[in-house]
């Protein structure tokens, strides 16, 4: 265990947390509800630091990140708990653990840092669960990354104080958010939490750090897939974010608490596409739809294939390190190449 940040005692005695929006007010012994963080003695303490449920190297376009040096390997690790509660969660089986003795892997923030290093990583990436729920743990490895040159990424849902947001994300050199819903209902009924919270969090991202930012959206049949809802998600993202910003618009399958849906058509993710182009979006892809083409990045001024992937991988590559299109010099937005301290990370 460490001492977390972001908690304060409360007039009544209990401990709140100020890192997530629920504010859990705890007595002693009591969990949050991420599971992960706990009254101990009176004081917050985060039960998973230098504990995670699984380490690997994993291309940067499963983060997914198109656009922030592609084709770079990073070295992703996770812990257990989230803060929200998504019947559709992916990775239910971390994000849902109550069961602590199931984070055999121990490694500290210095060990990570060395271990994508010798993996020949560009990054390291906080994710599999929702890095805001072990900020500590997150912020001290991101900090040893970055004293060797690693770059970090973090994924999350967003779902974070403002102060929780500056500690997290000034750690952090891009952010993959997930855009679940733009409907406030949604939130609530289906995650647990509340779209304000996340789409302030995106504008903080976008408007006042230097943290490249990536939005994914899953696309759940009957849910969140009509054609109004993502008009006014992607109309949303134009003009509160910009159109540069890189939209990844992803396929459904029946996962925990949501066996009732069938998988996501490929033409209804065509159609959102359709959607968000019509609104201006420049960068549209399509997720986990092997063999769609949905993740081809274009250029915006003359349409050149600039990124031609098969799956994860780069297969053709048109653009150069200064981010220019090779047929008409237009730069397209984002950081490629290569991280420069990064001399021995390892490319597609």
């Amino acid at each position: 265990m460490t001492q977390a940040r972001h908690w304060h005692t409360a007039p009544d005695g209990r401990v709140q947390c100020d890192l997530c929006p629920r504010r859990c007010r705890l007595r002693p012994g009591q969990r949050g509800f991420c599971f992960v963080r706990q009254n101990v003695a009176g004081a917050l303490e985060l039960t998973t630091y230098g504990r995670s449920s699984g380490f690997a190297v994993d291309p940067v376009e499963k983060k997914p990140l198109y656009h922030f040096f592609p084709g770079s390997s990073v070295f992703s690790f996770g812990t257990a708990g989230c803060n929200l509660a998504c019947k559709f969660c992916q990775n239910w089986h971390i994000s849902a653990a109550r069961d602590m003795d199931a984070l055999m892997a121990l490694a500290t923030p210095d060990q990570i840092a060395d271990a994508a290093a010798r993996a020949g990583c560009a990054a390291v990436a906080y994710t599999y669960n929702d890095p805001i729920i072990f900020t500590e743990y997150a912020v001290d490895a991101a900090a040893a990354a970055r004293a060797i040159g690693l770059k970090n990424i973090a994924v999350s849902a967003g779902y974070v104080t403002p102060e929780g947001a500056a500690d997290l994300f000034g750690a952090m050199d891009a952010a993959n958010i997930d855009l679940k819903s733009f409907d406030p209902d949604f939130y609530r009924k289906v995650t647990g939490g509340r779209l304000e919270v996340v789409l302030d969090v995106l504008r903080h991202l976008v408007r006042e750090t230097a943290v490249w930012t990536e939005v994914t959206t899953l696309v759940i049949p009957g849910l969140n897939d009509s054609t109004a809802e993502l008009d006014r998600l992607t109309n949303w993202i134009a003009v509160e974010l910009g159109v540069d910003v890189p939209l990844h618009l992803t396929a459904f399958h029946p996962a925990a608490r949501m066996l009732d849906r069938p998988r996501t058509p490929l033409a209804t993710l065509r159609r959102a596409r359709e959607i968000a182009v019509a609104n201006g979006l420049r960068h549209v892809y399509l997720g986990n739809v092997p063999g769609a083409g949905g993740g081809i990045t274009r250029c915006p001024s003359c349409g050149l294939e600039l990124l031609i992937r098969d799956g994860f991988t780069i297969t053709r590559r048109h653009i150069g390190g200064d981010g220019l299109c090779e047929a008409c010099g237009e730069r397209v937005a984002g950081h490629w190449g290569a991280p420069a301290a990064v001399d021995g990370a390892t490319f597609s």
